[in-house]
């Protein structure tokens, strides 16, 4: 199979916080990568933006540095490095005051793309939106990146969408989400609308459940207190697990274009029934080993704010009444994993004996760390003695069933070649994340207004054991969390 590279446009791409974490691990790793296989044109343009007072030498030198550092193979690529180096350059911008917002627009050029990446706090977005187009140097055809927390609730969400509405229109807004970039999110996509075989089977009458795992091996140290006033819910449910609901959920949109499936996935949310408290479980990890407790690394005795979440959640409609979505998400499990779990129904005869523990064909859509697809099937076990069945897997690995066509790509640089091509389909849309805090807010007001506190669960394993109730209440069990 021969990797095709799709070449984009010329383009500006203006990076606020160039020097910061998320640019130095991330997006300029990305474009690095993106630019050693081709697809950058030679007339492409990175500025970088900050605070900080340096030259273009001194940028490239904090940008080298972390390139060998994040970015796989740089050391061994140094002529391609340097090429790569060349089309940085930099501004020192007060995104507060007047200074360095003229040189930057001194630098446009009037051909290229311009795209507009704010790795900065939310709290600037507006700002930042509303001097671009007060210095002339945002377009009706520019593009403008922003990251998550999109809001911290649905009025703040209402808020953020506002301030950048003033000054840029919706189509020009690109809200990213990583999640939306991995391989696997996309080929749930093709797996469901470019196969015949799956979409008959695609509905209650044949899915007994849907399990969505987000898990983490790795808890809170280092940014306990940031992560105490977000929590799981906000962290991970509203955005990246309800963007993996939303699209095992949807309907087929009437075509592949960013507004028609958007406007699926925005069905979803609008269809989700309310959650009974009894239908969620949050809880914090305890101290292991010495290694410390959510709170002790929050820096709050008291801390009411959950790390683990799992809850049963209802798709009230003609596709999915009755068949629930188990979602969970935690902090210091066993084990680093992200999967969808389509559990169907057991035929409605057994006519095999000894089939009690029968668990049933599942279809396991793997998203980290080894993405691919296993089918969970029943075959006769081999030999002589009668019929003795056994459950197999048909396992599939992009990595192996594809060759170096599958090499691992960030979600980032994907998503970013997406906004120089004006390609929205994988971003979210403003009335999406709001109606995703809709859903949300009434679930943790209930928690504020409730004097139930977060469940304790040891650290390295499957979470707390209410979680487990949740599914075992209705003869169900969790994919184990595999190490």
């Amino acid at each position: 199979m021969v990797s095709r590279v799709i070449p984009v446009d010329p383009f500006d791409l203006i990076i606020f916080g160039a020097t910061g974490d998320l640019a130095r691990r991330k997006i300029l790793p990305g474009l690095f990568h993106r630019f050693t296989v081709g697809q950058m044109p030679e007339e492409a343009r990175i500025v970088g933006t900050a605070r900080s007072e340096m030259d273009n030498d001194a940028f490239r030198g904090v940008i080298r540095d972390s390139l060998l550092e994040f970015a796989p193979r740089a050391a061994e690529q140094t002529g391609l490095l340097e090429r790569f180096l060349e089309k940085l350059s930099y501004v020192c911008v007060d995104v507060k005051g007047d200074q360095g917002w003229g040189d930057l627009a001194g630098f446009m050029r009037p051909d290229a793309v311009r795209a507009f990446y704010l790795s900065v706090s939310p709290s600037l977005f507006g700002e930042i939106a509303a001097r671009l187009n007060e210095n002339g140097i945002a377009t009706p055809d520019s593009r403008i990146v922003v990251e998550k927390p999109f809001g911290h609730d649905l009025a703040s969400a209402r808020a953020l969408n506002a301030s950048l509405r003033q000054s840029f229109d919706e189509h020009q807004i690109y809200r990213i989400d990583h999640y939306l970039g991995k391989e696997t999110v996309q080929n749930l996509m093709a797996l469901r609308f470019a196969n015949s075989l799956w979409e008959p089977l695609w509905n209650s009458t044949h899915i007994d459940h849907v399990q969505i795992t987000v898990a983490e091996s790795l808890g809170v140290e280092g940014r306990g207190e940031y992560y105490d006033r977000s929590g799981a819910m906000r962290d991970m449910v509203q955005n990246h697990l309800m963007q993996l609901l939303c699209l095992t959920a949807m309907e087929p949109p009437s075509r592949f274009q960013p507004n028609a499936v958007r406007d699926e996935k925005v069905k979803v949310i609008e269809a989700l029934e309310p959650v009974a408290p009894s239908d969620i479980v949050r809880g914090q990890y305890r101290d292991r080993n010495g290694e410390g407790s959510y709170r002790d690394h929050a820096g709050d005795p008291n801390s009411q704010t959950e790390c683990f979440v799992a809850m049963k959640v209802n798709v009230g409609n003609w596709r999915w009444a009755g068949t629930p979505f188990y979602l969970r998400t935690g902090k210091k499990l066993r084990a680093r994993t992200s999967e969808i779990v389509v559990v169907f129904r057991d035929p409605p005869h057994m006519i095999f004996p000894k089939m009690e523990k029968h668990r049933g064909n599942a279809l396991i859509i793997r998203l980290q760390p080894d993405e691919g697809i296993t089918l969970r099937t029943t075959i006769k076990e081999p030999g002589p003695g009668g019929m003795r069945l056994a459950e197999v897997s048909l396992d599939m690995t992009f990595a192996d069933a594809l060759g170096s066509h599958a090499e691992a790509q960030d979600a980032y640089e994907r998503l970013i070649m997406d906004v120089i091509r004006g390609d929205q389909t994988l971003f979210m849309r403003g009335d999406e994340v709001e109606s995703a805090w809709a859903w949300i807010d009434p679930i943790i007001k209930g928690w504020e207004e409730s004097e139930t506190a977060p469940v304790s669960y040891d650290a390295g394993g499957s979470g707390p054991d209410d979680a487990l109730m949740l599914l075992h209440r209705g003869g169900r069990r969790w994919r184990e969390i595999e190490v």
